[in-house]
Parts: C-alpha cells; sequence; structure tokens
C-alpha cells in the first residue's frame, strides 16, 4: 500500500486517533476473481472516509462485509468491538441499530409521507417510544437538513435533492454513531450536490458521527472527506487526505484526480 503520510486531523474537524472500525486482511473472491485482497483500512472516530474506486473495483463488496450482508472468505472487520463475520443475525441487528445507510435509491416508502417514512425505524426499533417523544424526534431530524415543512409531504412531491435530504434525516433519526453513503451525490445537478456534500458535513459535525462514502464524485469527497482510500486491485492502494493524494506522481493514483 502507498500511504501518503498526515495527520488525521484537518481544518474540517477534530478528528480523534481512535479506530471505529478496523478491517485487516479482508478477502472476497467470486471463483477466480479476486475482488478483496488483504485489504486493510481504519475509520477513526469523528472522521468522513471516501473510498474511491474504478466501477467494478469492490467497493460495494466491501460495504456488503461491513455490515454483515456478504460474508468475507477471510480477515477481520471490528466494529463497536464485534467482529462482524462472526456475528449472528441477533448481532447484526444490534450492530445496525447503531449504524445508519443513505442508499444511493433513497430507498424512501412511497407510499408514506415523510412523517411517516421517518417514523418508521423509529418504531422498529425504538419499541414504546410515546408519540409526542416521535414527532419532536421526526422534527428534530428534519429541521437539521432543512426541510421541517415537507413533514406532510409525500416523496413524490419532492426533488431529487429534497428526496436524499429526507432520506437522509431517516437516517439520522436513530442517531447513529457510524453513517455508511452510498454514491450521495449521483444523478443530482452540480449544484445540488455541492449542497448535499456540504450537508454531509455538517452532520458530521452536529452529530458527532464517523463516516464511509462511497462516491465517484471526486467535487463531493474533496468537500466531505477527511480521508480518502484508493480500491484498487483488491487493495487499499493508498490513502490520505484529497490534496496530498491529488499531488501524488503515482500514475494508479492521480488517474482518480485529472
Amino acid at each position: 500500500m502507498v500511504t501518503i503520510e498526515e495527520s488525521k486531523v484537518n481544518n474540517k474537524t477534530d478528528v480523534k486517533d481512535v479506530p471505529v472500525i478496523q478491517i485487516r486482511n479482508l478477502n472476497k473472491s467470486f471463483g477466480d476473481n479476486h475482488v478483496l485482497r488483504d485489504f486493510n483500512i481504519d475509520l477513526y472516530k469523528g472522521e468522513n472516509l471516501a473510498v474511491v474506486g474504478k466501477s467494478g473495483s469492490g467497493k460495494s463488496v466491501l460495504i456488503k462485509c461491513i455490515i454483515g450482508l456478504m460474508k468475507p472468505d477471510s480477515g477481520t472487520i471490528f466494529m463497536f468491538e464485534k467482529n462482524i463475520p462472526d456475528l449472528d443475525h441477533a448481532g447484526l441487528d444490534d450492530i445496525r441499530a447503531k449504524a445508519g445507510f443513505l442508499f444511493q435509491s433513497n430507498a424512501l416508502y412511497d407510499s408514506m409521507t415523510v412523517r411517516e417514512n421517518l417514523e418508521f425505524p423509529l418504531r422498529r426499533h425504538r419499541f414504546g417510544v410515546k408519540a409526542e417523544k416521535v414527532n419532536g424526534l421526526v422534527m428534530e431530524a428534519l429541521t437539521n437538513v432543512g426541510l421541517s415543512e415537507t413533514v406532510d409531504m409525500m416523496p413524490a412531491e419532492l426533488s431529487g435533492g429534497m428526496r436524499k435530504r429526507i432520506a437522509l434525516a431517516r437516517t439520522l433519526i436513530l442517531k447513529p454513531q457510524i453513517i455508511f453513503y452510498d454514491e450521495p451525490t449521483t444523478g443530482l445537478d452540480p449544484i445540488t450536490g455541492k449542497e448535499i456534500s456540504n450537508l454531509i458535513l455538517k452532520i458530521q459535525k452536529l452529530y458527532q458521527t464517523s463516516s464511509i462514502i462511497i462516491s465517484h464524485d471526486m467535487s463531493c469527497i474533496k468537500i466531505a472527506s477527511n480521508r480518502v482510500a484508493l480500491l484498487i486491485d483488491g487493495t487499499c492502494y493508498a490513502e490520505g487526505t484529497y490534496e496530498k493524494l491529488k499531488k501524488s506522481d503515482d500514475k494508479k493514483i492521480n488517474q482518480f484526480f485529472e
């Protein structure tokens, strides 16, 4: 792995040198296709880590392994001090309740209002929450993404950028410690994409979250990430800040910054 030496603290947020996810020697193959080869990375407390790679490089496989949707062939993934591949369904559910996911498709329920979409994870994971408390959590999440006025609207009435914000509000409602962003700006115009990127940064500071961002949008990565990991040939080929990686003379690295 090429290492770009740097501090884990930059001017975006105070990143603590405490890993909240540790991945070691992760391997995953599909027949003769070796997608992940001894992949290693840490996600630090309070950090936004962007994982960048070409289409088909293994980014989605990596995320699926981290959240337990796919079992690696070998290696360890420690999150909340538990090795994900060793957990049963109950253990995985407990871990996932502490993590948030912003899906590329937003995954909003078209038949539910914005309020009902946000209430759904509360009712699923936190039985017995009083009605007035639920409403307060819904409005807090919507206010923090700037869309409190949409609470009784349907997803079909919202723009693409608004739907992305609502999906993020739903992610935030359980106050996750870690958030996974899957292509958060895909399908958005450049101005809206920049707004979402800045919102990711705002959420990091407001909720003190640690996040992994999967994205092809280098503008998003430049704005929202503290550190970038390049997934090349199944390995974490290089890691560092956006600015330091961009200055690299390594052709495998600078192809992403052209």
